[in-house]
């Protein structure tokens, strides 16, 4: 990790320099991201690491029939708790000398426990029951998936749920100001401001309610996941039932049967819904963008805020186009870990790694195009003056609902009447009050038809 408090406040990976990061998620954009730092940086994946072997030691003491390690007691746990509580620099340096020995960072994580603990005496005989019988995929899908949860909880479902309030709101808000509808580009039977807005709640809100069901999967069952190793130190034990109680316990959903790794299943459900949410809120910059284009929105201008090096007058979309940018880079990562992840050669290969050490990314790049969306979103008001002017200039647009009304009270050929009457023609109002007055209709449809060309 790099130093922490800049003069300017900034969180950076490396204060003194901050040029220097490859990634701008650690240069650029580093306070904006900074929160997933406890959940996607070496740190935190190390101390989570750390957390799962003291649980799973824990776990150990409590099976009766391991019965060379015996039940530890209250001040014990505690003790071996706060170990979790207190991880720092000072234990990230002692990790990381080991891992530089050993090559190896999850075994730099039970040489580091044993160092540890060799001062706790009543502990220090128990020494070998940590890291017992496990791969260091069993506790790295466990560490990967408390972490991957808990930012979940703490960050993105909160956030996600913040735009969807933001979506509801505004959708009521302008739920009555109409607005010219565009089809393939062209004038279309008129909508509403709001009820665009609605799209994208309904939208984003189906994802969500998968979002907050979604649970990582959980595998313990050491180097091929048939818990050999186990079963051979203690045939007596059930320890299907053992790890199955674990993982619950870590709040994931077991896996029965795999080979030495997590299959990854979770990762890519995780990563196709995250995808999904991605190109909803992507395709709602890209609106944005095109109504601000439009003039049906104009932003606020910030003072001291510039738009263009050259053009004075300019106040760009940028907040939106950001979002587009970021939910892109997220959504290529995303769907990079959907394919590449599950597949694994026979019972293991460390492709999968390198590649997880990226979640970090894609996830904080999610994050940028969320905060990015929301700026933007506070920053627009609609033009009401343009939105009436385009609609006044736009009358053939009601062809729709006149030709709908003859079908009803029985004209043959409605559609293709109206068709010859506006398609490719200049239309006004004039000329389809005229129409509409040499219909035979009910007066009372009549006059509802000709108000409605009217407004």
């Amino acid at each position: 990790m790099g130093e922490r408090g800049c003069d300017d406040g900034v969180n950076l990976l490396y204060c003194n320099h901050p040029m220097l990061p490859l990634s701008p998620l650690d240069g650029r954009y580093a306070s904006k991201v900074a929160v997933l730092e406890s959940y996607f940086s070496e740190e935190a994946l190390m101390k989570a690491r750390v957390e799962v072997e003291i649980l799973y030691f824990i776990a150990l003491s409590d099976e009766p029939r391991v019965r060379e390690l015996r039940r530890l007691t209250g001040a014990e746990r505690a003790t071996l708790l706060r170990i979790i509580e207190r991880f720092g620099p000072k234990e990230i340096s002692m990790m990381k000398r080991f891992e530089r020995r050993t090559n190896h960072d999850v075994k730099a994580v039970e040489y580091f426990l044993r160092k540890k603990l060799q001062s706790m005496s009543s502990i220090r005989k128990s020494l070998e029951f940590i890291h017992f019988g496990l791969t260091s995929e069993d506790v790295n899908n466990l560490a990967y998936g408390i972490l991957i949860h808990r930012a979940l909880k703490d960050v993105f479902r909160p956030e996600l749920r913040s735009l969807l309030t933001d979506f509801g709101s505004l959708g009521r808000r302008w739920r009555k100001v109409p607005m010219l509808s565009l089809t393939h580009g062209q004038p279309a039977t008129p909508t509403t401001l709001g009820k665009e807005f609605s799209v994208f709640m309904e939208r984003l809100g189906r994802q969500l309610t998968t979002l907050y069901a979604f649970k990582m999967g959980g595998k313990l069952g050491g180097a091929v996941g048939n818990f050999s190793a186990h079963r051979a130190a203690y045939p007596e034990v059930n320890w299907e039932a053992f790890g199955r109680k674990f993982v619950r316990s870590l709040g994931l959903t077991p896996l029965r049967f795999t080979t030495q790794i997590n299959p990854h299943d979770d990762i890519a459900e995780l990563s196709h819904l995250l995808a999904r949410i991605n190109t909803i809120l992507l395709d709602f910059s890209r609106d944005m963008w095109m109504y601000i284009s439009r003039g049906v929105f104009r932003q606020k201008a910030i003072a001291g805020e510039v738009g263009s090096s050259t053009m004075p007058h300019k106040v760009n979309p940028i907040d939106f186009e950001n979002a587009e940018g970021n939910f892109g880079m997220s959504s290529a990562l995303f769907l990079h870990f959907a394919e590449k992840l599950p597949v694994s050669r026979l019972q293991r290969d460390l492709s999968d790694s390198t590649v997880q050490r990226n979640l970090g990314v894609a996830f904080g790049h999610h994050l940028l195009a969320l905060q990015s969306l929301k700026k933007g979103l506070s920053r627009v008001q609609p033009d009401l003056k343009l939105l009436r002017r385009e609609l006044e200039a736009h009358p053939e647009v009601l062809a729709e609902a006149i030709q709908t009304v003859m079908r009803r009270y029985g004209f043959t050929d409605a559609y293709d009447i109206l068709k010859k009457l506006t398609r490719g023609e200049e239309v006004t109002r004039e000329k389809l009050i005229a129409f509409v007055k040499t219909l035979p209709l009910p007066k009372g449809e009549k006059e509802r038809l000709i108000e409605m060309v009217k407004n």
